[in-house]
């Protein structure tokens, strides 16, 4: 008999990873009352694989997150015992940051973030179906035979869904190691009518560290000053520790040759699509056989244990098979492993069966997030469950949702290639994959998405006050530097030769003197004391990248002006694409399973050529112009 639980939410989250937690703080923070439901309330937050935020592309994600009013930044800084800058020697808009975290720290911080929110209830229950009236989803039942109710449910069940692990050829029914798998919801999905394929993700043995010869490693130390990633936050006062590195051999490979017959992955037990930008070592032994070595970063998992992640050697191969190679490697030969590594497959769900606002198409107000929509990552998933927590408040309060184009943030080329390709392998977030880059920076994902954040509610009234003065002051010192002219002097002359640049001839604007390749802005102000006198590091380097990109800038904003156009052009929900002649029977399939939003989501559909495109352009300019037609004869 079923128990109904009488109090009633607004918005109800299944899950507690990392998009969980973004998914039920999101509708909460916005005033919807939200119920939290996780199979293990001691597991909110909890980093199961690698202890690190970010990363190229990666923190880019978590940047836009924290300028939405996200928490991931905020718990990124809070419990960070390693900040790096990563390709500070390129251009900025690859340029990114990463942080090692401690993991303890970093759960205890987000469970204690979603208790204190008044709107969020969080109970420990197993969600095993939903209940759906119409086509739409009222609520959710558990395995205890209770029915939670509410207007719409966020799902971000992570690698628990039907999960497998293997170590060898041992396999464990398991999310992750001494976690149980959630079958019943998974069996859900495909009773509601959605594809459902396998993907598969691993993870390396954690070592003691006190079995590690740290004395004969290489050390990588993190920044001397780091700087955060959120940008409510202006300094990092936790202790930072060092990571070290070391190298696969050709005896550690060998190892790993004699023994493939023993690997789930090799030997044709698992069936799920590995990533392929993560692969195991194994994977990386037998398709580059001609590296001689891998580097492994060897990252602390916190400053309360000796806990080592051997970041770079994620395997599945038996536990024996584990030491015997990983004790071939310089620092570990006495090495004592404290958990094995594994892999785990598990159930996604076909993403292109998603809107954009991440609620599926099969079953009205029920949104996806996370690895159920073929992700891989902290970052990527926490990107979903921010979207799909605010566009479920939004949903609830009969608002327009919220949705970003590939022009606007990585979150929205993160969401549109996901509803628009689907996946054939897990996805992770890339720089190459944004067309825009260059404008879709890391340091002005507040200047970009700020606003948008403070209109919905997430962002803190104080924290959107200091942003409106930090885009004043920018704003300022930009017209200072194009207004400001300085003279030729030999006083001048003589500093610009001795920081390498070419003497005055005539007058010019410290803006002008500023592009110069050679003159940074620190530079600038041996020239103009002003320069540094009165602003902060967040805005002359925001200047400096306004004045140095300028050109560049303009020119990658008149390609997203066409873009724009393109993607302006929008394409009704329920439109008919079988009355379109020119169309091929193939095309129109595609056209009918995806239903793009826009011209710009149907051109990026797989196998839509251009021809079809323009076909569909005509076709769409014709019916608005009879609208328009139909209009004006209406009211004349």
């Amino acid at each position: 008999m079923a128990i109904t639980y009488t109090k009633k939410h607004q918005v109800i989250v299944i899950g507690a990873g990392h998009a969980g937690c973004e998914a039920a703080l999101a509708p909460a923070r916005m005033g919807c009352k939200t119920l939290l439901l996780t199979a293990n309330i001691d597991t909110i937050g909890l980093m199961s694989c690698n202890p690190s935020i970010g990363g190229v592309g990666k923190g880019h994600l978590v940047k836009e997150i924290d300028a939405l009013g996200g928490e991931m930044g905020k718990a990124a800084d809070a419990t960070a015992i390693q900040f790096r800058r990563l390709n500070t020697r390129k251009g900025a808009a690859v340029q990114a940051t990463r942080i090692q975290a401690d993991r303890q720290a970093y759960k205890i911080y987000m469970r204690k973030v979603l208790e204190a929110e008044k709107n969020i209830d969080i109970k420990q229950r197993m969600v095993e179906g939903f209940l759906v009236e119409g086509g739409k989803v009222v609520g959710v039942k558990t395995n205890l035979g209770e029915h939670f109710f509410a207007d719409a449910v966020v799902v971000t069940p992570g690698t628990f869904p039907n999960g497998l692990m293997h170590i060898g050829l041992t396999q464990i029914s398991a999310g992750r190691a001494g976690e149980a798998p959630a079958v019943g919801i998974s069996d859900s999905f495909e009773s509601l009518g959605f594809k459902i394929g396998r993907l598969k993700t691993g993870t390396p043995p954690r070592l003691d560290g006190r079995t590690v010869n740290w004395e004969i490693l290489e050390v990588q130390p993190g920044d001397s000053d780091p700087k955060p990633f959120s940008f409510s936050n202006d300094r990092i006062e936790r202790e930072q520790l060092p990571c070290y590195i070391t190298y696969t051999n050709e005896k550690s490979h060998q190892v790993i040759r004699d023994n493939l017959h023993k690997s789930p992955l090799y030997s044709g037990v698992i069936k799920g699509i590995g990533p392929r930008y993560c692969p195991s070592i194994e994977d990386k032994v037998v398709k580059f056989p001609d590296k001689e070595r891998h580097q492994i970063f060897l990252e602390p998992e916190g400053v309360a244990t000796y806990e080592i992640y051997p970041n770079g050697i994620s395997t599945s191969l038996p536990l024996e098979v584990q030491y015997e190679f990983i004790r071939t490697i310089r620092g570990l030969e006495q090495v004592e492993i404290m958990r094995p590594g594994y892999a785990v497959e598990y159930d996604f769900s076909d993403p292109t069966q998603l809107k954009p606002t991440l609620e599926t198409k099969i079953i009205e107000n029920l949104f996806f997030a996370g690895q159920i929509n073929g992700t891989t990552g902290y970052e990527e998933a926490a990107s979903q469950g921010l979207i799909a927590g605010i566009n479920a408040a939004l949903l609830v309060k009969g608002e327009e949702p919220l949705i970003f184009d590939r022009a606007e943030a990585y979150i929205g080329i993160l969401i549109d290639d996901l509803v628009t390709k689907g996946v054939d392998e897990p996805y992770r977030m890339f720089t190459s994959r944004a067309e825009y880059r260059l404008i879709l920076r890391e340091d002005n994902a507040d200047l970009r998405l700020r606003e948008k954040g403070y209109k919905i509610g997430l962002v803190k009234e104080g924290d959107f006050e200091s942003f409106l003065d930090k885009k004043r002051r920018i704003r300022e010192e930009l017209d200072r530097l194009e207004n400001t002219k300085i003279l030729p002097n030999s006083k001048f002359n003589e500093i610009l030769l001795q920081l390498g640049s070419s003497q005055l001839k005539k007058p010019q604007t410290l803006k002008e003197i500023l592009r110069r390749p050679e003159i940074s802005y620190n530079e600038l102000s041996f020239i103009d004391p002003p320069s540094r006198a009165f602003i902060g590091s967040d805005i002359f380097s925001q200047v400096e990248m306004e004045v140095k990109y300028e050109g560049y800038i303009q020119k990658q904003m008149e390609q997203v002006d066409k873009f724009k156009q393109i993607e302006n052009i929008k394409i009704p929900e329920s439109f008919s694409y079988e009355s379109i002649p020119g169309l091929s029977r193939e095309i129109v399939q595609k056209l009918s399973r995806i239903r793009p939003n826009s011209l710009g989501q149907a051109s990026r559909i797989s196998g839509i050529t251009p021809a079809a495109i323009s076909v569909l352009m005509v076709y769409l300019k014709r019916k608005e112009l009879q609208s328009k037609e139909s209009y004006s004869s209406f009211i004349s």
